[in-house]
């Protein structure tokens, strides 16, 4: 972390607000208990415009801190998530070649 009055926040206090309240929307909650089955957690996106307002306000080394934690975890979250399918390094050998003629009677 560093030290003293040249350290910012990731992101601008503002967009902890934005995102704080699309996570708050009922098109938010619809959307996230179809995929997940059950309600957005919004508290930490409460905990970081909180954190980004006093570090603002007091520049609070605690303050500080819960916001480089946030972040980083949010970087680790987003890196555990692996492809679903491997890359190809090149294109089949026949991918040229025409499709087969489909069946109309299946």
């Amino acid at each position: 972390m560093a030290e003293g009055s040249s350290w910012r926040p990731p992101r601008p206090c503002e967009a902890y607000r934005a995102e704080w309240k699309l996570c708050r929307s009922a098109r938010h909650f619809l959307h996230n208990y179809y995929v997940h089955g059950e309600r957005p957690a919004c508290e930490q996106w409460l905990r970081d415009l909180d954190s980004c307002r006093e570090w603002e306000e007091r520049r609070s080394a605690e303050a500080q801190r819960s916001l480089c934690e946030s972040e980083r975890a949010r970087v680790q979250a987003a890196r555990k998530h692996v492809l679903v399918w491997t890359l190809r390094q090149r294109p089949p050998a026949d991918w040229h070649l025409p499709l087969p003629p489909e069946d109309k009677d299946e």
